[in-house]
Order: C-alpha cells, then sequence, then structure tokens
C-alpha cells in the first residue's frame, strides 16, 4: 500500500501524520510511504530525516492525495483538502464529525473512507488514540488556564498555588475522564483547591483513592454545577461522549455569578464544546471574554506542544496503521471491531451512530459495509 503524509495547514497545526521511526516501520513491511516537503518541520523533523527512512518526499499535498492509498494526518481535512479525496482512498484521522456537517457532508461528497481516531475503541472501552491527545491536552488546560488569569492576559490576577498567607485558587473540573484526571494531577501540583464534577460515582471513588483527601469530590448535577462554577476562578470543561457532540452543562446565567476575570477552559470544543458561550478559537486569539468572563477554546490544545504530541499519538496509532496498510481497510475492520468503530464515513453514507444522530443522518451500520 502507498500511504501519504499531507503537511497539516490548521492554523497553528505542527503536529504530523507519520514520524520516521513509524515511516520505517511501515517500509519495513513492505509499504512505501509519500510525505509532502517541510511536512514535519515544525517540530523539528527534516526531510533528510524522513528520507533517511525510505520516504519519498514530494513538494505538494495535492501530490500526497493522488498517489496515496491512505491519508494518514492529525486534524480533520480543510475542505479544500476534503475536495482532494477520492473514491475509496482511505482517509485515518481525527474528524470531530459531529459539530462539524460541512466536513461531514464533503466527505460523504468524496466517496473517501474516513476512519476517526476519536472513535477507535479498545477491550476496555476506553479509547486509545484520544488518550494521548487528552492527557496532553489536560495537562495544557491548567497552564493555559493559569496564563488566562494573569491581569495582563484579562484575568482576574490570581496566582493558582496562592502564596503563604494568601489563599489558593478554587480550581473546578467537569468530568474526570482521562482529560480530567490529567487537569487535577497538574493543578494539584500548582498547590491549587481541587474540585472534580462527575455524573459517575464508581470514578469518583477511584479519583479519590488517586488523589486522596486534597480532593473535593462531587457528584453531578445541575444545583452542584451551578454553586461550584460561581465559586471558581478556573473551570475546565473535559466531558465526553465518544462520536457526539459535548452536553452543555455550563449556561451563560451561570457565568453571570462568576467573578469577573475567572477563567474557563474549554477542552472539549472539538466536539462542540461545554459551555453554553463557548465557540471554537484557534493559537492566534485563543481567548474571549463573555459575561466578563475569559474563555479559552482552542481546538487543538495539543498542537501548543506538537512534538511531544506527535510522538505520543504515533505511538498510539501505529498499530492500527499497520494493521489497515497490511491487510487494508475491510478485512482490517472486519478483523477488529475496535478499529471498526473509528469507521465514520464509507462511500458517502454515515457508519457511527452517535455521529449520525448528531447531524441527523441515516445510519449505514459499519458492519455492513464490510459485506
Amino acid at each position: 500500500m502507498i500511504v501519504g503524509v499531507p503537511k497539516e495547514i490548521k492554523s497553528h497545526e505542527y503536529r504530523v501524520g507519520l514520524v520516521p521511526s513509524s515511516v520505517r516501520e511501515l517500509i519495513h513491511h513492505g509499504h512505501q510511504v509519500v510525505i509532502e516537503t517541510n511536512a514535519g518541520m515544525g517540530i523539528g523533523i527534516t526531510d533528510e530525516d524522513y528520507s533517511a527512512s525510505g520516504a519519498i518526499i514530494v513538494a505538494s499535498a495535492a501530490e500526497v492525495f493522488q498517489q496515496a492509498d491512505m491519508i494518514i494526518k492529525v486534524k480533520e481535512p480543510q475542505l479544500n483538502e476534503c475536495q482532494m479525496l477520492r473514491e475509496g482512498q482511505v482517509l485515518f484521522t481525527y474528524l470531530h464529525l459531529a459539530p462539524d456537517p460541512k466536513q461531514a457532508k464533503a466527505l460523504m461528497e468524496s466517496g473517501c473512507v474516513a476512519i476517526a481516531y476519536e472513535t477507535v475503541t479498545d477491550r476496555f472501552g476506553g479509547l486509545p488514540l484520544l488518550s494521548p491527545m487528552s492527557e496532553v491536552a489536560g495537562r495544557l488546560s491548567i497552564q493555559a488556564g493559569a496564563h488566562c488569569l494573569e491581569k495582563a492576559q484579562g484575568g482576574s490576577g490570581v496566582l493558582l498555588g496562592g502564596v503563604p498567607g494568601v489563599s489558593s485558587s478554587s480550581v473546578v473540573v467537569i468530568g474526570g475522564g482521562n482529560v480530567g484526571t490529567n487537569a487535577i494531577r497538574m493543578a494539584m501540583g500548582k498547590e491549587a483547591n481541587v474540585t472534580i464534577i462527575d455524573k459517575s460515582l464508581d470514578r469518583l471513588k477511584e479519583l479519590d483513592l488517586q488523589f486522596g483527601a486534597m480532593l473535593n469530590t462531587i457528584y453531578s448535577t445541575v444545583d452542584a454545577i451551578e454553586a461550584y462554577v460561581a465559586e471558581a476562578d478556573l473551570v475546565v470543561g473535559a466531558v465526553l461522549i465518544p462520536g457526539a457532540a459535548a452536553p452543555r452543562l455550563v449556561s451563560r446565567n451561570m457565568l453571570k455569578n462568576m467573578r469577573p476575570g475567572s477563567v474557563l477552559v474549554d477542552v472539549a470544543i472539538d466536539q462542540g464544546g461545554c459551555f453554553e458561550t463557548s465557540r471554537p478559537t484557534t493559537h492566534d486569539e485563543p481567548t474571549f471574554v463573555e459575561e466578563n468572563v475569559v474563555h479559552y477554546c482552542v481546538a487543538n490544545m495539543p498542537g501548543a506542544v506538537p512534538r511531544t504530541s506527535t510522538f505520543a499519538l504515533n505511538n498510539a496509532t501505529l498499530p492500527f496503521v499497520l494493521d489497515l496498510a497490511n491487510k487494508g481497510y475491510k478485512q482490517a475492520l472486519h478483523d477488529n471491531e475496535h478499529l471498526r468503530n473509528g469507521l465514520n464515513v464509507h462511500h458517502g453514507r454515515i457508519t457511527h451512530q452517535a455521529v449520525a444522530e448528531a447531524l441527523s443522518e441515516s445510519l449505514l451500520p459499519a458492519q455492513e459495509c464490510l459485506v
């Protein structure tokens, strides 16, 4: 199989679909890899590094899309990239289709086979290809939130951990999954007062055992969210329903009770956001203010630390990339139900139930595509 890697073109996106060690692994298995020139420059990987691993360097994304049987990316294809996809071509990347009907329509019109990292599952019920970026985003959420709290950034001018004689700031994390757990770890490391809100009592018990009495664990209700958000200096939205749009858990009215200059970091923005006032931002202009509250809603947060993110992502995606290349997508999806859960679009049809419901599209079950 010919595997292609175009350069990412989303604003301030420096990650790349494959690193040289992954290229070498594919070539070891008898495949060809075509890389767009300078695809890895944003993380210090040169064309020479890729060539040394056996990749073929081409001058444009158009050449990559034209030659490749399977495209490996990081972020969802932009509309001009969707136009370069062709019937039956495999696309393996993050898609986040639920809040993006334009992209979904473009992928359907292309006739491609689009497999989304974020809906691939594992035998434990986890999301193994979302997990490494969730870890990065969770840790970044506190770093970004602390920066936004500085007065020069529009924040209220508080230090997360306080100092002797001055109280620590209050951090509320909504959602105790991978993002939330890593946000808790970072916030507690900065000596903030941390509250986690989640609807799973089992998960709250696990987090209580993991972090001890310094973590305040609260069962999620509208009343609890309203009360704790009102007192928070920093709120991290870390909720996820695989493939579906994120629930809007924090209303505009709740923000009116927060102290001016408080900060919201919406890690769920890729799936539409979990705050009523959220809208996607970029690393160029990461924040905006609504109801006197600073909103950080960057849709590709891990892109801020692209080298760490790229290598972490490749560690997780490489086994699936190899499976797709070695077997072809039909056999690979047939053999692995967890990879099959990643199939979102197949020859013009939506094949993931949560995505179909979010987009109000008819569903063609993935299993039926493989007959």
